[in-house]
């Protein structure tokens, strides 16, 4: 038996799709893709499966929770979707953050994630320390992910969406890109990681952790040598991320 979904009216349905093609041309013109997919994944990881609180609900655009240290720097992605958001006032800000963290994967040149509307917003922001410490190992990266229910492969997975972006030290204490290309979603984080550390590019311990552990290192293997099994991964992942809750 499948998922089952809220029910949106069609309305709903048409502004979704209009607003899907402003933020294409947002993403765009501002290279910030990688800004609004940590904006989408830092709302919807904060998810605990056994409290059920937290996750993909809009709370990510409250200064309580923007102050959160993992969060440095996603206030310019709140303030860069605002007018575009504006525009689409019965799309709620928790749908609205997971749609434009999809086009993000997408315009980039990613998989396409399926989007499903019909999250509401809420109003408490979660406790701060939720979200993974990179600078911890395969231990912390199983307790984080796993208090939000994803697994190993999910895990390795969404490590993945690291091609995209770089670490800038005012924000996360780290400074760098990932990848040589860090605007184009591909399989090139896991091959950097295999090759081992070069000079300008980052591997973070959390990254590293993937190389270390039994079963996180043969999902790394695979995915480099297979973009298409890396996708399809990818995609499952950011969807049960994007939907917690």
């Amino acid at each position: 038996m499948g998922k089952c979904y809220p029910t949106v009216t069609e309305e709903y349905k048409k502004a979704v799709d209009k607003a899907k093609k402003k933020l294409r041309g947002l993403i765009a013109e501002k290279n910030c893709a990688p800004l609004i997919l940590r904006l989408a994944w830092h709302s919807a990881g904060t998810f605990d499966v056994k409290t059920r609180t937290g996750g993909p609900f809009g709370t990510i655009k409250h200064p309580a929770e923007l102050a959160h240290a993992a969060n440095n720097g996603l206030d310019i992605a709140v303030r860069l979707l605002e007018p575009i958001k504006e525009q689409f006032p019965i799309l709620t800000y928790a749908d609205f953050y997971q749609l434009a963290g999809v086009v993000a994967v997408e315009i980039t040149g990613g998989p396409e994630v399926p989007f499903h509307p019909g999250r509401e917003d809420k109003s408490e922001s979660p406790p701060e320390g939720r979200l993974p410490d990179a600078t911890k190992g395969s231990d912390h990266l199983r307790d984080v992910f796993g208090t939000m229910g994803l697994s190993d492969q999910d895990i390795v997975a969404l490590s993945g969406g690291h091609t995209l972006g770089r670490a800038h030290k005012e924000r996360s204490g780290f400074e760098g890109p990932w990848t040589v290309n860090p605007l184009i979603f591909d399989n090139t984080y896991f091959k950097e990681l295999l090759s081992g550390e070069k000079e300008g590019l980052l591997q973070l311990p959390s990254d590293k952790a993937l190389l270390s552990d039994p079963v996180f290192r043969p999902l790394v293997e695979e995915y480099a040598a297979d973009e298409d099994a890396f996708f399809a991964d990818y995609s499952e992942a950011h969807l049960k991320l994007s939907e917690l809750g």
